[in-house]
């Protein structure tokens, strides 16, 4: 743009100067020359090596310069598009990955202390019943083909005793299982009498003394009480004579008395079991 001004310029000088009139062009030269002043000093020319020289502009064409002085100033040139850089990865991240900080815990409330807890008290199972060897008598009381009774079987018993105990006592004073012993505490006979208040009573007799045979037990012959004296006659052997029992009441809820079994007479007491 610097070195387009002054050709312009001087393009312009050299159309006025040929345009001129005639007149102009016929003045003195040397009146010319004396009424300029005295020359400019002449600066002394720098080395060249400290001074760059620029390429000498062609000389300019007088149609272009007019063409271009009616066309106005240039356009200011448009920028070369920048040359397409190549595909480049993408710079790596070599830091650590953040560690996310922990959440906050919520404090729990206070729960209030829990009662304290009783231990159970371990109870061992019942030992297993025992196998029995040999068949079980119903006068063995002390044995049980059976296991031990539960608690549902005991409550039901209660309950049984309990009903016998309110029914036996709306009987009479002899109802109930009685045992026949003698002078040395051995037992004799068991009895056991039916007394409801109102009929004689009614009875069956056992003999502990031949447990296991046939002829050991029976049925009461005849059972006569008057007052305090009770009488009892029963046959305990087949083809043998009668057994009899003649006893009294005593204060304490016995009977005491005589039995003649056989020809032959012994004391005995009746307790009830």
């Amino acid at each position: 743009m610097r070195l387009r001004l002054p050709l312009l310029q001087a393009a312009l000088a050299l159309a006025l100067a040929a345009h001129a009139p005639a007149s102009a062009q016929e003045a003195d030269p040397i009146a010319a020359l004396l009424d300029q002043g005295p020359p400019a000093p002449v600066a002394e020319p720098a080395p060249a090596e400290s001074i760059p020289t620029a390429p000498a502009a062609p000389a300019a064409d007088p149609e272009t310069v007019d063409a271009e002085a009616a066309e106005g100033p240039p356009s200011p040139p448009e920028p070369e598009p920048a040359p397409a850089s190549a595909f480049t990865l993408p710079p790596v991240n070599h830091a650590p990955p953040a560690t996310p900080s922990p959440a906050p815990v919520p404090e729990l409330p206070t729960l209030p202390r829990p009662p304290s807890v009783i231990t159970p008290v371990y109870t061992p199972p019942p030992p297993p019943h025992p196998t029995l060897t040999a068949p079980t008598h119903v006068d063995e009381t002390g044995r049980s083909p059976e296991a031990p009774p539960t608690t549902t079987d005991l409550s039901y018993e209660s309950r049984m005793r309990s009903s016998f105990a309110s029914a036996q006592g709306l009987q009479g004073p002899l109802d109930g299982a009685w045992t026949l012993r003698g002078g040395e505490g051995a037992a004799l006979y068991t009895l056991q009498l039916v007394d409801n208040g109102l009929e004689p009573p009614e009875g069956a007799w056992r003999d502990p003394r031949r447990r296991g045979a046939t002829d050991s037990s029976g049925f009461l012959s005849a059972i006569q009480r008057t007052g305090g004296e009770l009488i009892v006659s029963f046959y305990p052997r087949r083809g043998e004579g009668v057994t009899t029992l003649v006893l009294k009441a005593s204060l304490d809820g016995t009977w005491s008395g005589e039995l003649e079994e056989g020809g032959r007479r012994r004391a005995v007491v009746l307790r009830r079991d």
